[in-house]
């Protein structure tokens, strides 16, 4: 893989900053934004209000602690426009989930949003070893959807070519990387191995495509996954972190040189790190729940916002600003079964370590009398798609997960094929117990 470390005349300053200079930015901020809400989100005058707090409360970083957390009901309540904070006639764009549970969550960009955003974007993407010239395969979902745009505005703010193809038409996606040759590729990591299959299925060896970068989000992937695509495509993975309640894609990134976690941008967005069940703040160093207050938006901006993922802060290496260890649960992907938790991410952990396996999993959650219990379905690879080394495979990935993980699953092995593929993110869970 070609060495594409960013030169450190190419970093802003604020990369470089010193912790100090970095905190004494982040409190000047906070405190504007703080107002800011309090003075324009009636949402956020009544939490803090019921809290006892008040924005002029915080005298350093460590008061945040004392307000009041928002979580995605808060947005649900409130929809479509109520935690706006500015005039709608200073709004935008709109952006919002798919919606598919409930009331969709509803976010809004003023112009000033819209610049700090694309920036971050192209921050993150030269981070991840992305060049001005370089021609970027946007394979992330346009719409509602934050992905598509926000890489697109972003690798354009940077300097690269963006080939808008979107996510689908999964035969010329492989076409048009064939074709028009890019440098990157911005796609969910479970679309990715769709698109692997694609190339397998046409004849292409995927190593020899011209693409020397592919930037993974919008779901966690573990390492392996991460081994398993460098190797078949010897380019880079890198992961970026972002959503849309925060701003979208751009949050955080890996950068090409270390891959050691993702490097939060901590100038706009405050992290912290919380015990999911007693909301304590926990040190740098201990899991706990992915915690964001933004620090410079206008229209929609979030105090304390409780993510839900699962991760570590940790100090920053090839950025002065903090990292975040790679996301691979979150606690509500958590499965308690018999007593035991467990995430798909472990199970995946698994299933690569196993040859004749892929990536393409699923679980189904099912009643077995009184207790749960749980299936998983996993795809085999062409050379182990026989009956008789499927039912091998089988036996063993019962034994490894029991060995690791301590719980008793049932375990499918299925033909090449066998797993439906995603088009953007994957469904790792099928819960059957209430039908």
């Amino acid at each position: 893989m070609l060495d594409l470390t960013p030169k450190p005349e190419d970093l802003e300053p604020i990369e470089r900053a010193s912790r100090k200079e970095i905190a004494e930015l982040q409190l000047e901020r906070m405190k504007w934004t703080l107002g800011h809400v309090y003075q324009n989100v009636p949402l956020y005058q009544e939490k803090f209000d019921k809290a006892g707090v008040h924005p002029t409360d915080l005298k350093t970083l460590e008061d945040l602690a004392r307000f009041p957390f928002t979580v995605k009901n808060d947005l649900r309540d409130t929809y479509p426009f109520g935690m706006f904070a500015v005039p709608m006639d200073q709004v935008r764009r709109i952006h919002g989930s798919s919606g598919t549970t409930g009331k969709p969550i509803v976010v809004g960009y003023t112009r000033n949003d819209l610049d700090m955003w694309t920036d971050m974007v192209a921050r993150s993407l030269r981070a991840a070893g992305v060049k001005p010239g370089m021609i970027v395969h946007n394979a992330y979902g346009y719409g509602l959807f934050t992905g598509g745009l926000g890489l697109h505005q972003g690798a354009e703010r940077l300097g690269c070519a963006v080939v808008p193809m979107s996510g689908g038409q999964t035969e010329k996606q492989v076409q048009l990387i064939n074709d028009f040759k890019p440098d990157v590729i911005v796609v969910t990591p479970s679309y990715m191995l769709s698109i692997l299959d694609e190339m397998d299925r046409q004849g292409i060896d995927p190593a020899a495509t011209s693409l020397k970068v592919g930037v993974f989000g919008a779901e966690p992937w573990t390492n392996d996954m991460r081994e398993e695509m460098e190797r078949r495509l010897d380019m880079h993975a890198v992961d970026i972190y972002g959503l849309s309640e925060v701003v979208g894609p751009g949050v955080a990134c890996e950068t090409v040189e270390t891959k050691d976690g993702l490097h939060v941008w901590e100038d706009h967005f405050y992290p912290e790190i919380i015990d999911p069940e007693t909301g304590e703040v926990l040190p740098d160093g201990e899991q706990g729940e992915l915690v964001f207050t933004s620090l410079t938006k206008e229209a929609f901006p979030i105090i304390r916002y409780r993510t839900r993922d699962l991760t570590r802060l940790l100090p920053g290496t090839a950025r002065s600003m903090r990292r975040i260890e790679k996301i691979t649960g979150r606690s509500d992907d958590m499965i308690i079964l018999r007593g035991v938790n467990l995430f798909p991410s472990q199970i995946e952990e698994i299933l690569l370590a196993i040859p004749g396996l892929t990536a393409f999993f699923q679980l189904h959650l099912k009643k077995k009398g009184r207790m749960d219990a749980m299936d998983v379905h996993v795809e085999a690879r062409s050379q182990a798609s026989g009956e008789n080394d499927r039912e091998v495979l089988a036996k063993q990935v019962v034994g490894r997960i029991k060995d690791v993980i301590g719980v008793s699953v049932g375990v499918t092995v299925v033909p090449p094929g066998g797993i439906e593929r995603s088009q953007g993110k994957a469904k790792r869970i099928i819960d059957e117990r209430n039908l």
